[in-house]
C-alpha cells in the first residue's frame, strides 16, 4: 500500500476589524502543523531479513518486493529444514547409542549364563565324585565286614557246628514262633536297593516309588495302632464291667474275679496283651 503525507491545515482567516477607532493591527497566529504519526516497527526475526517496505512516491517496483519476499520464504524454508535434520541426527544417535546398551547387555547376560553352567557343572562333578567315593567305602566296610565275619565263624569249631544243627533240627518240628513270623514277613517285605546303574530319571522315579511304598508302611502302621488302642479299650471295658457285676451278684472278692473258670478266656486276652 501507498502511504499518503497527512495534509497541511489551511491557515485560518483573519477576523474583519472594526472601523471606528483605529487601533493596532493584531499579530496572525500561524496555526501549529500536526505532528506526523509515528510510523509502525516492524518486528525484525534475528537471522532473518524483515519484509521488503513499498517506497514512498509515484514508482513502485513490485518484482524486487516479490523478489525479497521470496528470498525470505526460502530463507525460512531453509531454516525449518536444517532443524528437521538436526533433530532426526540426534534421533539417529539416540537409536544407535541405545542398540548399543542392548548388545552389551545382551553379550553381559550371555556370559552370566556361561559361568552359571560351568558352575553348575562342576558342582554335580563334585556330587559325582562324593558319591563314588561314599560307595568305595561302603563296599570296602561291608567287605572287611563280611571277612571278619567269616573268619570268626571259622573259629568258633565244630562244636558250635554242631550246636547249631541240633538247634536247627530241634526248631524244625515246631511250630513257627511269633518272632519268627516277624522276622519272615519283615525279610519278604525288605526289598534290594540296587540303583548303581541308574540315571537321574530312573533315580527320581526309585525315590517316588520308595516313598509310595512309605507311605503304605505308615498307612498299615497306623491302622494296625488304632485297631489295637480299640482293642485295648475293650478288654479294659470289659474287665472293669466283670468286676462290677462279680462283685455286685456273687460277692466275689476284685482279685479272684479273673480266676473264674468261665473268665479265663479274658484273663489270658489281657496277659497277652
Amino acid at each position: 500500500e501507498v502511504e499518503v503525507a497527512p495534509e497541511v491545515a489551511p491557515e485560518p482567516e483573519p477576523e474583519p476589524e472594526v472601523a471606528p477607532e483605529p487601533e493596532p493591527e493584531p499579530v496572525q497566529e500561524v496555526a501549529p502543523e500536526p505532528e506526523p504519526e509515528p510510523q509502525p516497527v516492524e518486528e525484525v526475526q534475528e537471522g532473518i531479513p524483515s519484509a521488503p517496505r513499498i517506497p514512498e512516491g509515484d514508482k513502485v517496483d513490485f518484482d524486487d518486493i516479490q523478489k525479497k519476499r521470496q528470498n525470505k520464504d526460502l530463507i525460512e524454508l531453509q531454516a525449518l529444514i536444517d532443524a528437521h535434520f538436526e533433530h532426526r541426527k540426534k534421533e539417529e544417535e539416540e537409536i544407535i547409542a541405545l542398540k548399543e546398551r542392548i548388545e552389551k547387555r545382551r553379550a553381559e547376560r550371555s556370559e552370566q549364563q556361561r559361568i552359571r553352567a560351568e558352575k553348575d557343572k562342576e558342582r554335580q562333578a563334585r556330587r559325582e565324585e562324593e558319591r563314588l567315593k561314599r560307595e568305595e567305602a561302603d563296599a570296602k566296610k561291608r567287605a572287611d565286614e563280611d571277612a571278619k565275619k567269616k573268619s570268626a565263624l571259622a573259629n568258633m569249631g565244630s562244636q558250635y557246628s554242631s550246636y547249631l544243627q541240633k538247634a536247627d533240627s530241634k526248631r524244625g518240628g515246631k511250630k513257627q514262633t511269633e518272632r519268627e513270623k516277624k522276622k519272615k514277613i519283615l525279610a519278604d517285605r525288605r526289598k534290594a536297593l540296587n540303583v548303581d546303574h541308574l540315571n537321574e530319571d530312573k533315580l527320581r522315579e526309585k525315590a517316588k516309588e520308595l516313598w509310595d511304598w512309605m507311605h503304605s508302611l505308615e498307612s498299615e502302621k497306623f491302622d494296625h495302632l488304632e485297631k489295637l488302642k480299640k482293642q485295648k479299650y475293650e478288654v479294659t471295658t470289659l474287665r472293669k464291667r466283670v468286676e462290677e457285676a462279680q462283685l455286685a451278684g456273687h460277692g466275689l472278692p476284685a482279685w479272684d474275679v479273673m480266676s473264674a473258670p468261665w473268665k479265663r478266656g479274658t484273663r489270658s486276652a489281657l496277659e497277652h496283651n
